[in-house]
């Protein structure tokens, strides 16, 4: 009988906790989504976010009309075959402005997250972990962003800048790093006074090393949640300031220009603000719904009794 090669014995014994650790990763993988999906409002938003992402991707292909170009002589037409969802108060298709909108109104979300995580998660772990002075004097500037109501901030900074849509988006961002930066000191507070940090830095790891692999990775996961709760928020603070006209200007379209140009017709052609105000609506509420489940699913509760 031939004996195994020197190859296969080494290959073997190794590859069999590899193969182990590969299913408990897909296991793992499959539990999460079961979890997330346990409940029907979590599959209905998430098939929801889905398509209203798909048609804002896919909007040139799905209508003939330009969203920009006016036509006076079909203006403020109602719903028909022609214009499916009528026209604004110039001509214009309701449904291609708000394929094209949405793209604005979407898009506004990645903005003013990546200004909020980029910089309050860090201010929230070296306030958390440092303490002492330097715990003083980044929360003492996050209690004064607190102190003013969020969208009178949002929009007191947003008039400052200047009335275009980065300026939007970046005083949308600033606001949301206070409360990021203030929930992420909170649970750095509570995680670092765990075993494994104090292990750590007893060995001699750095206070970045110590942020970095031992003390963010275990925070991860409501901050997550937190996040993509905030995502309907920015939403509708984005849509607010293009109501007010400080956001995307005219004659582009997003889904707050939108409902500020119909509500001077809300009584006599009310599906020129009915029709975005609705978009508005729907995606924010399966972004929230959506932001629910992922809490359930990422509940160690939840996860135990699953």
């Amino acid at each position: 009988m031939s004996q195994p090669s020197q190859l296969d014995q080494s290959v073997g014994p190794k590859s069999k906790p590899a193969t182990m650790a590969g299913k408990y990763r897909q296991n793992t993988f499959f539990a999460f989504f079961r979890r997330l999906f346990k409940r029907p409002l979590p599959r209905i938003a998430f098939f929801l976010l889905v398509f209203i992402i798909l048609a804002v991707l896919f909007g040139p292909f799905i209508t003939r009309y330009d969203a920009i170009t006016p036509d006076f002589a079909a203006a403020r037409q109602p719903p028909s075959i022609d214009h499916l969802l009528g026209t604004d108060d110039i001509g214009r298709d309701i449904l291609a402005r708000i394929l094209v909108g949405g793209r604005v109104s979407l898009a506004a979300a990645v903005v003013p997250l990546t200004i909020a995580i980029s910089i309050g998660i860090p201010l929230g772990l070296i306030a958390g972990l440092m303490k002492g002075w330097v715990d003083d004097v980044i929360m003492r500037v996050l209690d004064a962003l607190l102190s003013f109501p969020r969208i009178i901030l949002i929009i007191a900074i947003a008039g400052v800048l200047g009335p275009n849509l980065i300026n939007a988006l970046v005083a949308i961002g600033i606001v949301q790093i206070a409360p990021l930066a203030r929930l992420t000191r909170g649970l750095t507070l509570s995680t670092s006074e765990e075993e494994y940090v104090t292990v750590a830095r007893a060995l001699g790891a750095s206070d970045f090393r110590i942020m970095l692999f031992h003390i963010l990775p275990n925070i991860l996961a409501p901050l997550i949640v937190t996040i993509s709760l905030n995502v309907g928020g920015i939403i509708l603070a984005e849509a607010t300031l293009s109501f007010l006209g400080l956001g995307i200007q005219p004659p582009n379209p997003s889904w707050g220009s939108m409902v500020a140009v119909g509500n001077r017709y809300i009584q006599t052609y009310p599906w020129i603000s009915l029709v975005p105000g609705t978009a508005i609506f729907l995606t924010v509420i399966s972004v929230n719904l959506l932001g629910d489940g992922l809490r359930d699913a990422m509940d160690p509760y939840l996860k135990s009794r699953a």
